[in-house]
């Protein structure tokens, strides 16, 4: 896991004062860019998959997109994307949640997600975790479990993981790296 942890590492670049001042953005596009490292990641995430049951994959809108589709795809699992509110067309779930400054609503499909279903949630970043609290109430709203989270890189700092863990109900929170 070093080895994985140094090279995934290695592709992600610091980009200081963005979005604004004193922000140090983690920008994973140079991982995304490099054919072995977004391997890598995508074979770490579908293997967090298979190790939890999962039956279905929730990417979270917009980089949990890019990251939970191939997961999906390599664990052989069906693959749901979560929206910002207003995006998605048809019968749709919501959850509204608090950001520091505000509100937020995200969405899923009412169909897309059944009893039986057993959901790990796919992210780039956990930070204060807000959107992903969210989803876990979202996906236990549509009547499916939540067999675990599943993300690139966790901010500590932020304690995202104190929050989440209540709200996972004994299932995992994995973060491939901590920063």
């Amino acid at each position: 896991m070093t080895d994985i942890k140094e090279l995934l590492l290695s592709r992600i670049r610091d980009v200081a004062d963005y979005p604004e001042p004193g922000v140090m953005f983690k920008d994973i596009t140079p991982l995304l860019a490099d054919p072995a490292a977004f391997t890598t990641l995508t074979d770490a995430l579908a293997e967090i998959a298979e190790r939890t049951g999962a039956t279905k994959v929730v990417g979270l809108e917009a980089r949990g997109f890019i990251l939970g589709a191939p997961v999906a795809v390599r664990a052989g699992l069906g693959f749901i994307p979560v929206r910002k509110a207003g995006k998605l067309p048809g019968a749709t779930l919501s959850q509204a949640y608090d950001l520091e400054y505000g509100s937020a609503e995200i969405e899923v499909h009412a169909e897309d997600l059944s009893a039986g279903d057993r959901v790990l949630i796919v992210d780039d970043v956990l930070a204060t975790g807000g959107t992903a609290e969210a989803a876990i109430q979202l996906i236990r709203r549509a009547g499916a479990q939540v067999a675990g989270l599943a993300v690139l890189m966790e901010l500590g700092f932020l304690a995202g993981r104190a929050r989440l863990e209540p709200a996972l109900e004994g299932a995992p929170l994995e973060a491939l790296l901590v920063v």
